[in-house]
């Protein structure tokens, strides 16, 4: 007997809409994400920074559907800023396939939240998680205790874990690559986006030798962002470890940090 056939999920739209993809969460949204040809690397599958971009993308909209949007922020000099991330990358995600992408605020302290994101191929299979931990900043850029308002929009749970982390690793690197910063790689708030800091990651294990570690399945990558690279900065790309276990710091040349990051693929 033939196996069963997987049921395909039917594709939100790029409108998006609302959705409840986290058993027990009663916030969320979902939306349908074509992998372009600019988005694809030679070997015709999604760049992994891009992930990130499609979570970040698809939780403002979220946002924006329950009412704040970017002009709410403005008026009262808010923004959220992530400050950690953890991507797993399951399967291949080939050039042309519409991802189904989704988002929920799954857990919160007093001043930041956690964000999960999904990526899932149209046979149902997670392609990738994204876990988001963002916190939320002023005019002054001072982190600031989450309003009200955002507990009666996004339902979800007070968590007892803290914002994700990443050791700091010291002594000589194994090896090490200079950036600059090209205004491509700034988004609207004129700093570096936060997806751009895996692009660099993943030049310098290249640059390693440790290409393999960029295209293994199931692979893991976390970041924690310090404070972020400006226009025209300089920065280090130095990594400790190996192929399947490793570190990385980015760091400015007078070695202020910041991002710390580690990821790790099967043994």
């Amino acid at each position: 007997m033939d196996a069963e056939a997987p049921t395909l999920l039917l594709d939100p739209g790029l409108t998006g809409q609302q959705a409840r993809p986290v058993t027990g969460i009663d916030n969320g949204f979902l939306a349908g994400y074509r992998v372009r040809f600019d988005e694809a690397g030679p070997d015709g599958r999604l760049r992994t920074s891009t992930l990130l971009r499609y979570a970040q993308d698809v939780a403002w909209r979220h946002s924006e559907q329950l009412g704040f949007d970017r002009e709410w922020y403005l008026a009262r000099g808010l923004g959220w800023v992530v400050r950690a991330v953890e991507l797993a990358v399951h399967e291949p995600i080939p050039i042309g396939h519409t991802l189904r992408v989704s988002t929920a605020v799954v857990g919160h302290r007093r001043i930041w939240a956690r964000r999960l994101g999904e990526c899932r191929l149209a046979d149902g299979r997670p392609a990738a998680t994204v876990t988001t931990d963002w916190v939320l900043l002023d005019a002054r850029n001072r982190v600031v205790r989450i309003p009200a308002d955002f507990g009666i929009a996004f339902t979800n749970p007070e968590v007892k874990s803290e914002i994700l982390r990443v050791e700091a690793r010291s002594g000589e690197a194994t090896s090490e690559i200079e950036r600059g910063v090209r205004p491509s790689d700034l988004d609207p708030l004129d700093h570096v986006n936060n997806a751009v800091y895996v692009d660099w990651l993943e030049e310098a294990l290249e640059a390693a030798g440790w290409g393999a570690a960029t295209e293994a399945l199931p692979r893991t990558y976390r970041l924690e962002y310090l404070t972020s690279a400006a226009r025209g900065d300089l920065v280090n790309v130095a990594l400790w470890g190996d192929p399947s276990a490793w570190h990385a710091s980015i760091r400015r040349p007078d070695g202020g940090q910041l991002v710390r990051a580690q990821g790790s693929t099967p043994g």
